[in-house]
């Protein structure tokens, strides 16, 4: 869809300066990374210490190599384009906590993220398999990376995302993702990706740019994005949270150049509100959607695809604060023209929970966006002059060849809404809209068949997994 743009060039213009201003006059630490340092040193920026600053314009020129499109690629060989006009959608990311109408809020297991990955895996509706779509808590913290990339190439074709909590654990995603597609093919396809989140208010710790410096190195994808939430990792108006979060992101994107030019990135954006009573974040408010407009104004001017947008929520289960919320936070990043979309299936109670009925609810909304991204073709057969024709005023068009030609794709059929008489309703039970994604959620697995896999890559992948869990003792914490 065209991208909606309520700012003038001049908001954006003074928007865009004043993240300049940020980088030059206050500038962004990188703490405990001497290689980023250096790197930044070394292109001209003014370092001091831990902090480096920018002349304006610098940073948007350090990111100028950075790819404007590229593809992802999955295990299949399917093609996932990313910018452009393209609107990719992923499940929702670092819960946790998951939740279900039978056994209610609990700590995520393996088990649950295998379950993620398979239901992600059979629908149509998402076309990237996620990165810790939860956290599997009974799993040490120091080996759990492991067997979620595992899920990922295991239980799914789908392109992914892979560990960013250490350096050396980007570093397993990224030798796994070796070992399934072959070392020679990551050098010129991206199929695994880094979430790196910028540790706002401006700074990088080490971890997050040795996650990020390893994907770059292989030329391997990341996601750059800022997660501020305003009034707390910054100033509490919107504008100066969106050139904050603009001055953030390019520093990240810098980087990555830096260590590789053309590694693909992806402007991200998380920028929400908060309830300024209490502290809690809050989605889907004016003010976040106004900053995710500004968002994507910048993102188009600096020429990378856009990650904003989501069905984000604050509320604990799948109800009308849940959906009011996340329609608005969704329906603004589509505005505002994203190109990537993680969040779009299961987020819950402010992205503590993944919950399996609202991960089929949010399925539900965008099988229906896809509807609605596909546009209108109109043409003769779409003008169904034919129909007129034959039915004429006062007519049946329902019995006519047009509609008959039509009628089982014409209209987008949800997944889950009831359409049916009240009596009928009754009949089935009067069950509401959470109680049938629950039914659906099981009917999902119950059908899942697994992808095939060459049971060397697996024998491969297993042995991996046991020889570098074997050199280390769990780890908690």
């Amino acid at each position: 869809m065209p991208p909606y743009e309520p700012f003038s060039s001049a908001q954006i213009d003074a928007i865009e300066a004043h993240a300049d201003r940020i980088l030059d006059e206050i500038g962004i630490e990188f703490r405990g990374d001497e290689e980023a340092l250096e790197l930044f040193r070394a292109a001209g920026a003014r370092v001091s210490g831990e902090r480096v600053r920018f002349d304006p314009g610098q940073a948007a020129h350090l990111c100028s190599t950075a790819p404007a499109t590229f593809n992802m690629y999955g295990r299949n060989g399917a093609v996932v384009p990313i910018g452009g006009d393209n609107v990719v959608f992923l499940p929702a990311y670092g819960p946790p906590f998951v939740t279900d109408l039978d056994n209610g809020r609990r700590y995520a297991t393996l088990e649950d993220f295998e379950n993620i990955v398979k239901l992600t895996y059979a629908t149509p509706w998402l076309h990237h398999s996620g990165g810790t779509v939860c956290e599997p808590v009974d799993v040490p913290v120091n080996k759990r990376h492991l067997d979620m990339t595992y899920a990922h190439l295991r239980w799914s074709t789908k392109p992914f995302m892979g560990a960013v909590t250490a350096p050396s654990r980007a570093e397993d995603s990224i030798e796994m993702a070796r070992i399934a597609f072959g070392a020679e093919y990551l050098e010129d396809h991206c199929v695994i990706q880094g979430n790196i989140n910028v540790n706002s208010p401006l700074v990088w710790d080490d971890v997050m740019s040795g996650a990020l410096k390893a994907y770059a190195r292989a030329n391997q994808g990341c996601v750059i994005s800022p997660f501020i939430i305003g009034g707390a990792m910054g100033p509490v108006t919107i504008p100066a949270l969106v050139a904050q979060a603009h001055a953030e992101a390019m520093s990240g994107i810098a980087l990555a150049q830096l260590v590789r030019p053309g590694s693909p990135m992806v402007y991200g954006n998380f920028l929400t509100t908060m309830n300024l009573r209490s502290g809690a974040p809050t989605f889907g408010t004016a003010e976040s959607t106004l900053g995710t407009y500004a968002v994507g104004q910048l993102a188009r001017r600096i020429g990378l695809p856009l990650r904003c947008g989501a069905h984000y929520t604050a509320s604990k289960i799948a109800d009308g604060q849940a959906m009011q919320e996340s329609v608005d936070a969704m329906s603004s990043g589509i505005l505002a023209g994203t190109n990537y979309v993680i969040h779009a299936a299961g987020w819950l109670e402010g992205g503590l929970s993944f919950g399996y009925e609202k991960f089929v609810m949010d399925l539900d909304r965008c099988a229906m966006l896809h509807k609605q991204l596909g546009g209108l073709a109109v043409d003769d057969e779409q003008l169904g002059m034919d129909a007129y024709r034959e039915a004429g005023p006062g007519g049946n068009y329902l019995a006519s060849a047009h509609t008959l030609r039509h009628y089982a794709t014409a209209n987008h059929e949800s997944l889950l809404a009831d359409t049916n008489s009240f009596e009928q309703w009754t009949d089935d039970g009067s069950l509401d809209e959470a109680q049938r994604a629950n039914v659906h959620w099981k009917q999902m697995l119950a059908d899942y068949e697994a992808p095939a896999i060459d049971p060397e890559v697996d024998r491969q992948l297993l042995a991996f997994i046991q020889d570098r869990k074997s050199t280390m003792p769990d780890a908690w914490y």
